[in-house]
């Protein structure tokens, strides 16, 4: 088996400014998307349910479906950590991905889950666009760096709070063109990386243990 040394990747920090556009880009030019909803029905086809890590192992049932009602996908977040593959490769592209949590009203609170990009298929590399209540909107996670697997964290980048918190609609997009990744939300960019050395990986969808709803789950290929 191989073995990859690990070790921490610093990550400048990088001022959005104040010419961030307020609209996404689906927005912008919504010509060239695909719907991958729409597109996987009601079976969820060209999506595929994978561990994202050795420990974790994947429960037999699903807690992914296809709300009839919205058309929304929605995870249950009661069937362990996993997440929800696309089934193509890509190189330069936008993610575009509208979500919300369920509020919870008893138990526990600290909502979790993530959009992934340029993921590979088995996830030892990881990109997550942090989701939460209240917070995330962040690029964190493992790639390779010069040889090894570095880990990556741009959390310092995020000014205020651009999440809005559970029960209410947020918009994530992440562009990916070449070595420069950046995370837009809600109307601002809120990160930049110009240093990814992982120029290829799968798009995703997270399962931490809270329920989610997602719509316009939207992929533009650059």
């Amino acid at each position: 088996m191989r073995r990859l040394a690990l070790v921490f990747l610093v990550v400048p920090l990088i001022s959005a400014g104040p010419a961030d556009p307020a609209k996404s880009a689906l927005e912008t030019d919504p010509s060239g998307w695909t719907d991958l909803v729409a597109q996987a029905g009601k079976d969820l086809n060209h999506w595929t349910r994978a561990a994202l890590h050795a420990k974790d192992r994947l429960n037999a049932q699903s807690q992914w479906s296809i709300d009839e009602a919205t058309g929304n996908l929605v995870c249950e977040g009661d069937k362990g950590h996993e997440w929800l593959r696309y089934h193509k490769e890509l190189g330069d592209f936008i993610f575009h991905v509208e979500w919300r949590f369920t509020p919870v009203t008893t138990g526990k609170a600290g909502y979790n889950s993530g959009i992934y990009a340029r993921n590979s298929e088995d996830a030892t590399t990881w990109l997550q666009a942090q989701t939460g209540s209240g917070s995330g909107g962040f690029i964190f996670g493992e790639a390779p760096h010069d040889g090894k697997l570095a880990k990556v964290n741009l959390s310092n980048q995020v000014k205020g709070k651009p999440v809005k918190p559970a029960g209410e609609w947020n918009t994530f997009e992440i562009n990916c063109k070449g070595k420069d990744i950046s995370v837009w939300v809600n109307g601002s960019t809120t990160c930049e990386w110009h240093d990814c050395q992982a120029l290829r990986g799968y798009v995703g969808l997270e399962a931490e243990g809270y329920r989610i709803e997602f719509r316009k789950v939207m992929l533009k290929e650059l």
